[in-house]
């Protein structure tokens, strides 16, 4: 068996919503909303798989959609794109993920990982035959600084993972963060695997930079985005990858030997839904902060020390702060099986010096299942404090 991916536990999202099922508990762990999504999008599908296309659509995505996607960042962040060229469609960001980093790390090369890092990264960049070098960042603010970057970078680095917001933290790059990372590009020749999924999920009047608007970084910044996650139908696994024409070429090479291609009635509900107005988008992101805030508050009332939340579906929990003397796996499982709530750790996003004092919560739930989830939760901060 391939050891990069036998010897891998099973990932956390699975684990504790596997726990969640079995016991009937509220899950607050793996990151999907309890709505539906917008019905004009989900029609629009259905109308496409009853009367559109259903055989195989081009490789790198129908042209609407290609052509949707540049008019989208064209509008929402002042990209200018080739939707021809510079664009791919895949069967989800993980996929993305995959073809970007199989299609352009090269056996040796070193790929730099900020932790806590989604569990996808580093098992795709060591079947890529790359090397990981893991930075490590610490709460509250979870920043990065040069020095962190200089310590782990290399002759043989070549490239460097970043996502903004960032899941599990629930935070956002800086400006500053983002001229000190394009820098650092610059001045080792590196390219930039953005996962930029939580693009549109942002609060408090905040507006998402990529970091390829920055200069000197169009021609090496690969840009990664969800359907899933813009519209919250997060069981289509709709992506799409945008680069500079010879990285996206490299990218679709072996993007066609992954998934090839992606459902066509999706990508035509993806490419109307891309074109939904500005309030769409407003009214989305003033949902999810409401609930953001719901959750937040019932929890600092219940005793819990809550971490700020920017970005995401998610909010985080310092546990020592809380005076729960309890490790966060350990506290996890706990939760689950006595209080009826199923929450994600954050150390096994961690391969190096993990940090082991904080939980993450998904508030991408209805206000019920919310208030239901915090009760519990109080009475468990009791038990367990």
């Amino acid at each position: 068996m391939n050891p990069v991916f036998s010897a891998l536990p099973t990932t956390i999202f699975e684990e504790m919503s596997g726990r969640a099922r079995a016991s009937g508990a509220i899950n607050l762990g793996q990151g999907f909303p309890d709505s539906q999504g917008p019905e004009d999008v989900r029609q629009a599908a259905a109308d496409a798989v009853l009367s559109g296309w259903n055989q195989y659509p081009p490789m790198r995505g129908i042209p609407d959609l290609r052509t949707a996607i540049a008019s989208h960042y064209a509008a929402h962040q002042g990209l200018d794109l080739d939707g021809e060229s510079e664009t791919l469609v895949t069967s989800g960001a993980t996929e993305a993920l995959a073809a970007s980093i199989l299609g352009l790390v090269t056996p040796g090369d070193e790929v730099i990982l900020i932790q806590p890092a989604y569990d996808a990264y580093a098992p795709l960049v060591r079947q890529a035959g790359g090397v990981p070098r893991f930075v490590t960042t610490h709460p509250p603010d979870w920043s990065i600084t040069s020095e962190m970057l200089e310590a782990v970078v290399s002759e043989k680095t070549r490239f460097i993972i970043l996502n903004s917001p960032i899941n599990p933290t629930a935070t956002m790059l800086s400006d500053d963060e983002l001229a000190l990372l394009a820098d650092f590009c610059a001045a080792h020749d590196l390219i930039a695997i953005c996962d930029e999924v939580w693009e549109h999920i942002v609060f408090d009047g905040r507006q998402h930079r990529s970091l390829t608007t920055m200069p000197g970084m169009r021609e090496r910044t690969v840009k990664i985005g969800s359907a899933g996650k813009i519209f919250s139908l997060t069981g289509w696994k709709v992506g799409w990858v945008i680069a500079a024409e010879p990285l996206a070429n490299a990218i679709a090479k072996a993007h066609q030997f992954l998934t090839f291609t992606t459902p066509p009635n999706l990508q035509v509900a993806v490419a109307y839904g891309l074109g939904k107005d500005r309030e769409y988008f407003t009214e989305m992101r003033a949902t999810y902060q409401a609930s953001r805030d719901r959750l937040a508050d019932a929890l600092t009332a219940g005793g819990y020390a809550v971490l700020p939340s920017q970005a995401t579906y998610f909010l985080s929990v310092d546990l020592t702060r809380s005076g729960i003397a309890m490790g966060d796996r350990d506290f996890a499982l706990r939760l689950v099986e006595e209080a009826g709530v199923a929450v994600i750790p954050i150390s096994p996003f961690f391969e190096t010096d993990p940090v082991t004092n904080i939980v993450r919560l998904c508030f991408a739930k209805s206000d019920d299942v919310l208030d239901a989830a915090a009760e519990k939760l109080a009475g468990a901060r009791n038990l367990f404090g």
